[in-house]
């Protein structure tokens, strides 16, 4: 079986993925958008089950999949998804000292993430978990061609 080419070009992803959030978010730093990103799949996975995290991780990117499960604890319970402000102070809250994450932080991850993705799998995946889980990764946007898969 050859290499699956998220794994052959995990930088290359991972590149073309930062500079979307950092556009997006209007953000001057990989660092930045590092730690926004991070916070949105945080607050994200809290609100999954373990099952329901790993397939929806299954269809992310490689360098994705590994920030999105970095560190989870599986055991804390799942907490409820809440409106859209309250969502966005959570993932402001995430290491809130080195944190600049902007209001658009959901919407900026998840059109970024909608952009190196394989829309059909992404899909596949979404309509398995809740209405809220897919309305948090939802992205309104004038074209849906400028959520197309961009590096395949």
């Amino acid at each position: 079986m050859p290499m699956p080419w998220t794994y052959r070009h995990a930088s290359k992803e991972w590149r073309a993925f930062l500079d979307d959030v950092k556009e997006r978010m209007s953000l001057e730093s990989d660092n930045m958008a590092y730690t926004a990103v991070d916070a949105v799949f945080q607050v994200f996975r809290r609100r999954l089950n373990a099952r329901e995290g790993l397939e929806f991780a299954s269809v992310l990117p490689s360098v994705l999949r590994a920030i999105f499960v970095q560190k989870w604890d599986v055991t804390q319970p799942r907490a409820a998804f809440d409106d859209r402000e309250t969502l966005i102070s959570e993932v402001k809250n995430v290491r809130v000292n080195h944190n600049l994450t902007p209001d658009n932080a959901i919407e900026a991850t998840a059109w970024a993430v909608r952009r190196c993705t394989n829309g059909k799998d992404f899909e596949r995946v979404l309509a398995k978990l809740p209405v809220e889980a897919r309305a948090f990764w939802h992205v309104d946007v004038a074209d849906t061609a400028e959520l197309e898969q961009r590096i395949i």
